[in-house]
């Protein structure tokens, strides 16, 4: 389940969104305030995404009925998976629809929408107090990677290109992980994920603080920024889900 968002997504890859190099770009992140209000736009849709996926996981673990219904009728995740992708790649690769409000936000809505529900029917099948110990630990994972991106002096932008190959690695590794049923290879596969996608978000952290670091996404790119930091979000949390799960087994 947690390959629905893995490296394919292309992060920091897509449609020319808009990196640039601190030394040669004219305009961005030149201005404090316009850096300032950049990331605030960024966090202030990434915590939207989060409410709205947190809502879907709370209905789906905790609303019995509907639960087993959405359990029962896979159709709806199907379809729900063909929406995140052709949305994705909407955002990804149109950069007219990717800047051009309210198209924009419109698309991200859809995409949130199918993704959290996805999310939550994977969260369904744990247990309630598995699910609700992967979201403080994704929380403060995240909170501590994040204050990591905005501290350090070390330059994470750089590492797109080995982070994509770790990812498409990982994705391989995952196709091979489901012919074998064996506790110690899911639980290395989960562990490796948590991993990479860590230090992906703070790769995408730092793309979107600018500054010093090598390269940045112009802020114009907020929905990029977003998405990417909510997939990362998001793949931290189910990879989490599903060391915790494989340890109970």
């Amino acid at each position: 389940m947690s390959q629905w968002n893995s490296g394919p997504y292309g992060q920091g890859t897509y449609g020319g969104a808009g990196y640039e190099d601190p030394e040669v770009k004219g305009f961005g992140f030149s201005d404090q305030t316009i850096r300032r209000g950049f990331i605030r736009k960024v966090y202030s849709i990434l915590a939207v995404q989060l409410v709205i996926t947190l809502a879907f996981i709370c209905w789906l673990l905790y609303h019995v009925p509907s639960q087993k219904y959405v359990q029962n009728n896979p159709a709806f995740f199907y379809v729900s998976l063909a929406t995140v992708f052709v949305t994705l790649i909407c955002l990804a690769c149109c950069g007219e629809i990717r800047r051009k409000a309210p198209m924009n936000f419109i698309f991200l809505l859809i995409f949130t929408v199918a993704e959290s529900f996805m999310l939550a029917t994977a969260a369904s099948t744990y247990k309630a107090d598995a699910v609700a110990m992967a979201v403080g630990i994704t929380a403060a994972v995240c909170f501590g990677l994040t204050l990591f991106a905005f501290q350090t002096k070390w330059d994470f932008t750089m590492m797109g290109g080995i982070l994509f190959v770790a990812v498409l690695i990982l994705f391989i590794f995952g196709i091979v992980a489901i012919f074998f049923h064996n506790k110690i290879v899911q639980m290395v596969y989960a562990s490796l994920g948590a991993l990479i996608f860590s230090v992906y978000l703070v790769y995408d952290t730092q793309l979107m603080m600018g500054g010093k670091h090598k390269y940045s996404i112009s802020p114009e790119e907020y929905i990029f920024a977003a998405i990417n930091l909510y997939v990362d979000v998001i793949n931290i949390f189910m990879y989490i889900l599903a060391i915790i799960g494989h340890s109970r087994d």
